[in-house]
């Protein structure tokens, strides 16, 4: 990811899908509960606890795109809320010097974050649902069509998809100081001329992909009153646009962190 600087975009660009590992594809999967009930809904699955209070599907489609681009750092690991998790156990079959854990737990005691003590931080890390350009390759396009109706989607749903331009105001709201945002910039493609982002990119226009008709199948359908025909074509055209080499798209991705106030701050009047 690239933070505030433009990209420069490849003459030749790598619009190839084989440079990718199919390491995500690994067969190892979490056991689960038999008792466990589903919804299924237009070809997808869906959790039944609090039934529409969540837009995502959670069947093995859904899982296999949330472990694309989980590229893991040699040492040390961690993957809290970054995927399914079903990558851990292969990254340390692997990677038997890393510190991911294999086996976790149903008392998760690291993951509690119920109260942050005074002094912490906290950090949260958002990506826009709005792909950018900065040449206007992407105006009258439909990834200019995508960023308006997954907004207008969120607003009708209740629950904005606007994160990524509200998280640092909440966290202020929330009494956090010393609140720092940084933005970035991540391809959706092969355009970009270096390298590194050049992979990223080629990852996330795979995660764009398998992840698409998830993130919009039921928004479009059940909070817009879309049929499943005209979700379908809508997104053709969407997977036909991530391949058009002429598109140099990029989500921004936010990272917010601010401090809780220790006790002699949180004492001033």
């Amino acid at each position: 990811m690239a933070e505030d600087q433009s990209l420069s975009i490849d003459p030749k660009p790598n619009n190839a899908d084989s440079v990718l590992s199919e390491d995500y594809q690994s067969d190892l999967t979490s056991l689960r509960s038999s008792i466990v009930d589903y919804r299924y809904e237009n070809g997808r699955r869906y959790h039944a606890f609090r039934a529409g209070a969540y837009w995502g599907p959670n069947d093995e489609k859904a899982q296999d795109h949330l472990d694309i681009g989980m590229m893991c750092r040699k040492s040390s690991i961690s993957a809290r809320g970054r995927g399914s998790g079903r990558w851990n156990s292969q990254t340390c079959t692997q990677r038997p010097q890393s510190s991911a854990p294999t086996s976790p737990q149903s008392n998760r005691v690291g993951c509690r974050q119920t109260h942050i003590k005074p002094g912490g931080y906290i950090e949260q890390v958002e990506q826009s649902v709005v792909p950018k350009s900065d040449d206007g390759s992407t105006e009258g396009t439909v990834f200019e069509e995508w960023g308006r109706i997954s907004l207008q989607a969120g607003d009708a749903f209740g629950k904005s998809l606007r994160i990524v331009d509200e998280s640092r105001d909440r966290m202020v709201k929330a009494g956090f100081v010393d609140v720092v945002e940084r933005r970035f910039k991540v391809p959706i493609g092969g355009w970009p001329a270096d390298p590194r982002l050049q992979q990223l990119g080629l990852y996330n226009r795979l995660q764009w992909a398998e992840g698409i008709e998830g993130w919009s199948m039921y928004l479009l359908t059940n909070v817009l009153g879309w049929t499943r025909e005209e979700v379908d074509v809508y997104l053709a055209k969407m997977r036909k646009g991530l391949q058009d080499p002429t598109i140099h798209a990029y989500q921004e991705c936010t990272v917010v962190y601010g401090r809780k106030p220790g006790k002699a701050e949180q004492a001033e009047p």
